[in-house]
């Protein structure tokens, strides 16, 4: 068994990622949602990084409470913060909360709950935030030294979810596909996000799966490594808006000026990338390389708020599922909860031509220096980020990433963090922290291939004679 982490660097750890917690029981005070005395009020979760632009980003930037100037002047707004949906939806059924943000899963939670509940409780889904076709948003991680290389290595062992979370879905489909029964040859410990991540780090869990930023967060700081990649289940995963359907039909105007508001953020994170992802980390304690990873050009997620057929299709898709697993036990009646009315107005004329796209509109360019290459292809574009650097530098595909770092190291340049995408599932993680392997057999630029697993570098090399896993730097000195 790994050796537990020093007791002031997990203390440091699990303080920093529970800051914003405990927001969400200070701030807001009193006040009354939807009522007369004009505060609105906003539940968001802060570390879940891929709803900044209904949350983080949208509150640092004050472009809601700037829309709602132009509207009268007359309103205020109280953000509330939590760890997860499951609370932003309690308090929505209870008339505290107007406006939420959060996951796929706790999303449903949410419209089922409320429509079981009926009357003014009833809520609607009105915009994404951020989005992976794949779902790549969520990952389960093991402890650096961890022996597991697949799912399969979990049967017997503990297991850290947040049970209804978009997290704790994608690993009970992806153990399933496994061979394994959820129920019973693993124990998941149904745990918050914090309390998870101290579980891994003393050994009372041999997994933590989460959604975003969690499993980037513990990698990037070598406290875990990447066991599954939410992307190989090729199941859409999104953050998405959720409002109470009164409120939302007595102050169509204050749901515009926020879903405006809402488009004017994702604006700024595509025009000013490594500024909003600073941002966002100076405001919620995560590394700021973490939220690049996800929220940067190419990233993880892709911003967009319209709601496309394929996360409405997903959604669909998890009703029977959460109701298999006893999260719910009323199922979603799906039509009347999805309204894209709201945010096709906010939008206006280019709604159609958008929601029909899945392209990221967050996309690596520039001109590789090293390769001397156009950047233009996002299934392998990658970035370094130097120290001290105002921009990234943009890499045409691996091997040119690979060189890249070599010259920026003979130069004696601090590298920051590099990202790359993975070579089989596409999904962009750490360069430093993924599984490299040299194959001989192809040609001089594919030569090296990053792969975010261990398990998708072992099914390439085996499918591949010659192939061999390689390490980081040794890559790096031979690119």
């Amino acid at each position: 068994m790994r050796l537990p982490l020093p007791r002031t660097l997990l203390v440091g750890l699990v303080s920093v990622l529970a800051a914003g917690a405990a927001t969400g029981c200070t701030v807001a005070g009193n006040a009354s949602a939807g009522g007369g005395s004009g505060e609105i009020v906003v539940g968001y979760q802060s570390k879940t990084i891929n709803t900044v632009t209904a949350g983080t980003l949208l509150r640092t930037l004050g472009f809601f409470e700037k829309r709602l100037r132009e509207l009268d002047g007359k309103h205020s707004v109280v953000w509330r913060d939590y760890d997860t949906g499951a609370p932003i939806t309690a308090q929505m059924l209870a008339g505290k909360i107007d406006i939420g943000s959060m996951g796929d899963y706790p999303l449903l939670i949410n419209g089922s709950r409320a429509q079981a509940q009926g009357g003014d409780a009833e809520t609607q889904w009105v915009s994404v935030t951020g989005y992976n076709l794949r779902g790549s948003l969520n990952s389960v991680v093991v402890a650096p030294g961890s022996k597991a290389r697949t799912l399969r290595d979990l049967k017997g062992e503990t297991v850290s979810a947040s049970v209804g979370s978009a997290g704790h879905g994608t690993f009970v489909q992806a153990a399933r596909k496994y061979g394994l029964d959820p129920a019973k040859d693993v124990k998941v410990e149904n745990q918050q996000p914090t309390v998870g991540a101290s579980a891994l780090q003393s050994g009372s869990a041999a997994a933590f799966a989460q959604f975003v930023a969690w499993p980037g967060l513990l990698v990037n700081k070598g406290q875990a490594k990447l066991l599954y990649d939410g992307g190989d289940l090729n199941v859409p995963t999104f953050h998405g808006v959720v409002v109470r359907k009164r409120y939302a039909e007595e102050k169509p105007e204050i749901l515009q000026a926020f879903l405006r508001a809402q488009i004017d953020a994702t604006n700024h994170l595509h025009s000013r990338p490594l500024e909003a992802a600073q941002s966002v980390a100076t405001t919620t304690g995560l590394p700021v390389e973490t939220v690049y990873l996800y929220n940067g050009p190419g990233g993880v997620a892709t911003f967009d708020p319209t709601i496309k057929k394929e996360l409405r299709d997903a959604f669909v898709q998890d009703v029977p599922f959460l109701k298999s697993i006893g999260v719910i036990q009323t199922p979603l009646k799906v039509d009347p909860f999805v309204n894209d009315t709201h945010i096709r107005k906010a939008v206006g004329a280019a709604y159609d031509e958008q929601v029909a796209s899945t392209a990221n509109p967050a996309a690596i360019v520039g001109t590789d220096a090293v390769c001397g290459r156009k950047v233009d292809d996002p299934r392998t574009a990658g970035e370094v980020w130097v120290q001290g650097e105002p921009k990234t530098r943009p890499a045409a595909d691996p091997v040119c990433l690979l060189k890249n770092v070599r010259a920026l190291q003979g130069e004696g340049k601090r590298i920051r963090a590099v990202y790359i995408p993975d070579t089989a599932a596409g999904t962009r993680w750490f360069a430093d922290k993924d599984v490299w392997v040299e194959d001989p057999s192809a040609p001089a630029a594919q030569r090296f291939k990053p792969f975010a697993t261990d398990e998708g570098a072992r099914k390439y090399v085996s499918a591949h004679s010659g192939a061999k896993v390689v390490p980081y730097a040794e890559a790096v000195r031979r690119a």
